[in-house]
């Protein structure tokens, strides 16, 4: 089972993993990775857009993709969008396998596409002024190594 949303509400790690396994006998491992808002250099919020329709569409490939490399009983995107101030959840990649090793590699690779590939823009308020995130090199030089 997959699910992949965008959504400006939180969401509720805990009942996402009880769906995700739901109590079947395939799943041997869920593997999860949550991200939050950091509240570092006078960071006031987060405001995150996306394009309806074409952002869902990317994930999913990735999903598919993941699908194709590695034996997954199921995965779990959720990716929150609109202003959000330090400490709130921005983020949830889980993944379920019967086995540890394609559960952690699968989740590893579907953050590293969500930072570089899904169409999201990013824009920091910080002291009174707003500036959009420029993308990090650092971000893809991880995804290079899924090539």
């Amino acid at each position: 089972m997959n699910a992949v949303r965008i959504q400006r509400e939180d969401f509720d790690i805990g009942a996402e993993l009880d769906v995700l396994a739901g109590g079947r006998n395939d799943v041997g491992a869920v593997v999860t990775f949550t991200g939050h808002v950091r509240g570092d250099a006078n960071l006031t919020a987060l405001t995150l857009e996306h394009y309806p329709g074409m952002t869902e569409r990317e994930i999913a490939s990735h999903v598919h993709e993941a699908e194709q490399r590695w034996p997954l009983t199921g995965v779990t995107i959720i990716h929150r969008i609109g202003r959000l101030e330090p400490g709130a959840r921005i983020v949830l990649v889980a993944t379920a396998s019967s086995h540890r090793q394609a559960a952690f590699a699968a989740a590893e690779f579907l953050m590293d596409y969500l930072k570089t590939r899904a169409p999201f823009w990013k824009e920091e308020e910080r002291g009174g002024s707003k500036s959009w995130v420029a993308a990090k090199d650092t971000d893809e030089d991880a995804v290079q190594r899924w090539k």
